[in-house]
């Protein structure tokens, strides 16, 4: 993309102080974007890069906000629109992930993963749906995992929750086809950030064995995919998923 194709417009990045939600939030200002963005006690990392945008010549707000209270989710966007105008696109970013075996997993860790996928993203989109269909224009971008179409071992309810994330951009983009807001969603592999982090090595090598590419992602590689989708030059995907994952999924 190329520094000027989202001058004037405005993005709310969920998750954005660190890995694949910090790098859409610089490939977003780099192409002429205002950003807010939410993180989870993050505060260190979310000041930095609220420095790295704004030395872009970029407006910047971040806030800390539980993606999986509705509440907070309400309260971030009402603050990022007083601080910055109306919102035209939203990138569900935030993310959570730990490996366990599916007989350990309890109620607690499996509420855990899908309140902050799946209510995180519902919600956060539901606030700024309601305005854009107002204005009758907006993009909403989903990032899912090519975990929604694979699955992995010891990671059965991030799965999940990837998968519904995925059903659930399908089904609002029917919803609002003709409205003016596009909703689209995009699957990275498997990418080096912190959510790596927690995995066991035994884990790792079973993912990265299984990409034809031989290895992972890095963020540089997945972050222009969400802003092509944010870009005027997106503006016929609709219901869509991009899937920056090596060869991993073929589809």
């Amino acid at each position: 993309m190329g520094g000027t194709t989202l001058t004037g417009k405005t993005a709310i990045v969920s998750g954005g102080s660190r890995g694949i939600g910090r790098g859409i939030a610089h490939a977003l200002a780099t192409d002429g974007a205002d950003i807010a963005f939410c993180h989870y006690r993050d505060e260190e990392r979310a000041s930095s890069t609220v420095r790295e945008i704004e030395a872009l010549g970029r407006r910047c707000y971040a806030a800390e906000c539980d993606v999986s209270s509705v509440s907070q989710v309400r309260s971030f966007y009402d603050a990022a629109k007083s601080a910055l105008g109306e919102i035209d696109i939203l990138v569900n970013n935030a993310g959570h992930n730990i490996t366990e075996n599916f007989e350990d997993i309890s109620e607690e860790s499996f509420d855990r993963m899908l309140n902050v996928h799946v209510k995180g993203t519902f919600f956060m989109a539901q606030a700024v749906y309601r305005d854009m269909i107002k204005r009758g224009s907006g993009r909403i971008i989903n990032i899912t995992s090519q975990l929604a179409y694979k699955g992995a071992p010891m990671l059965t309810h991030y799965a999940a929750a990837k998968g519904a994330n995925a059903t659930f951009t399908r089904a609002l983009a029917l919803e609002c086809a003709g409205t003016g807001v596009l909703v689209n969603a995009v699957a990275p592999g498997v990418t080096h950030t912190d959510l790596l982090t927690p995995l066991a090595d035994e884990v790792l090598d079973t993912l990265k064995a299984a990409i034809p590419l031989a290895r992972f992602a890095e963020v540089d590689e997945i972050a222009p995919a969400v802003a092509y989708l944010a870009s005027p030059a997106g503006s016929f995907f609709h219901g869509s998923c991009i899937s920056p994952n090596g060869g991993e999924v073929m589809f």
